[in-house]
């Protein structure tokens, strides 16, 4: 079946709406959230499923999530980027935070793997656990970068920008 946008297109919102799916705590949850069944979710994050999220459900999990995740890579993909306008608290209080959650996820990923390599080899359940744990880890570094280059830039905003 041929798409009406391109695989990259499709495979990056893909991508953001599984981690929004997550970070909302699953698709339970997400269909809660968007009003929508799990299956429905579950789909709108399955790369098997040629539908893709509808823009009032990615809305509404990006506000739940409070990270406009989808909507970023709308916007890169489209040559675009999203930057900050407003602070709601101070940068210090977030990097702050931020530090914590990525040595918090650092540990959690450095356990799993321990309790994985304990017996000499990995199993597919341990894999899944492990890529779940560097999955949490790798959001939570982006999370750190995202709010350095806010400071770097002169303070936290949301707006759509070139380039």
């Amino acid at each position: 079946m041929s798409r009406a946008i391109s695989d990259a297109w499709f495979f990056r919102i893909k991508a953001a709406t599984r981690d929004a799916i997550v970070r909302a705590g699953g698709v339970v949850r997400a269909g809660e959230i968007t009003l929508s069944s799990k299956t429905e979710a579950s789909r709108w994050q399955s790369v098997t499923d040629e539908g893709i999220i509808p823009i009032p459900a990615a809305l509404a999990l990006e506000a739940e999530i409070g990270m406009p995740i989808i909507t970023e890579a709308m916007a890169d993909l489209q040559g675009r980027r999203l930057s900050d306008d407003v602070a709601a608290v101070s940068e210090a209080t977030c990097l702050i935070r931020d530090n914590a959650e990525v040595l918090r996820q650092t540990a959690e990923l450095a356990t799993s793997m321990a309790l994985a390599l304990a017996d000499g080899k990995i199993t597919p359940a341990e894999a899944e656990r492990i890529d779940r744990s560097a999955r949490a880890l790798d959001a939570a570094v982006g999370d750190m970068r995202r709010n350095l280059a806010s400071v770097r830039a002169g303070g936290p905003a949301l707006r759509a920008v070139e380039g």
